[in-house]
């Protein structure tokens, strides 16, 4: 296909990772329609979540931190498209906008860093982490962990740790290959640690209304990832949960159908509510979700708007 009349404009948050990220799907995008990397131009932003590391995001406005640059970009001309991890996107999206693709989904899972296991981390062993799913799974397995407040790029993390404010980190598998940085960490198993929902894929969002753009996004989209990603968000939306809720989903595309593993957690790790459940559609995954509100504590349900 011949070279777009000028560059497209794809929108990114400025991080390393997010960067990687851009850079994945340009090239994608240039392998599909056989353009040279001149025809995508990146255009980074510096994402309100970015500039705030001193607090929890949920303190500070949520999910939307990350995605609030990009959508007035779009919404204004600025840019073509833009990339997203879907595990920073809002549950409910702005109807002028849509999630045109998504790239091939990478490893999912948690890797923690610091130590072999955790059951090899000292008793009182400092865990840090900013995200409300991990500090409640590990307390759920190890109440006597002390958990620190960690946010910032891979390499703050990775630099908080090294210099002793924290035993040990969690961090995502996919966004440390995307890094390479592969070799960091040790890799938790599903059964484990069950990932947030939309961990590992890869969102580009376009205009609803910019046919041209979506047509062109189509040719990169990846299906079974966006079915899985599909199911895991309607969990997530028929659980109402926030940046606060501790919540991990995982879908799998089978012959049989979306398999959906849930689970739900009161902040300190004291209850969980888990669960699976084989989905004929990604919309039935608000099933599950209603199936483990039924089961929880008033206490539990109080962290999911019920």
């Amino acid at each position: 296909m011949s070279m777009p009349q000028r560059p497209l404009r794809l929108g990114t948050r400025a991080s390393p990772l997010a960067m990687a990220q851009a850079y994945l799907v340009r090239d994608a995008l240039c392998a599909a329609h056989g353009w040279a990397q001149e025809a995508i131009t990146l255009c980074p932003v510096t994402a309100s979540g970015d500039k705030i590391l001193d607090r929890a995001l949920a303190e500070v406005g949520g999910k939307a931190l990350w995605t609030k640059e990009l959508d007035e970009w779009l919404f204004e001309g600025h840019v073509d498209f833009s990339v997203h991890s879907m595990k920073d996107v809002e549950t409910i999206r702005p109807a002028e906008l849509l999630i045109a693709a998504m790239l091939p989904r990478a490893d999912v899972r948690d890797k923690l860093v610091g130590a072999e296991s955790l059951d090899a981390l000292p008793q009182g062993a400092r865990i840090g982490t900013s995200s409300p799913r991990r500090q409640a799974q590990v307390l759920a397995m190890r109440p006597d962990f002390q958990i620190s407040l960690f946010r910032g790029n891979v390499n703050t993390r990775l630099a908080k740790l090294a210099a002793g404010e924290v035993d040990a980190t969690l961090l995502a598998a996919a966004g440390l290959d995307r890094l390479d940085m592969s070799d960091v960490g040790v890799a938790l198993e599903q059964d484990v640690l069950l990932p947030a929902p939309s961990q590992g894929a890869i969102g580009i969002e376009c205009r609803s209304d910019d046919a041209e753009t979506r047509a062109l996004l189509a040719t990169i989209a990846d299906a079974p990832t966006m079915q899985a990603v599909a199911a895991e968000r309607a969990f997530l939306a028929a659980l109402t949960a926030d940046c606060r809720s501790p919540v991990a989903a995982q879908a799998r595309i089978t012959e049989g159908g979306i398999a959906l593993k849930g689970q739900i957690l009161l902040p300190d790790g004291s209850e969980t509510q888990a669960g699976e459940a084989l989905l004929a559609a990604p919309e039935d995954g608000a099933t599950l979700a209603a199936t483990l509100l039924d089961r929880a504590s008033p206490a539990l349900r109080a962290y999911f708007g019920q």
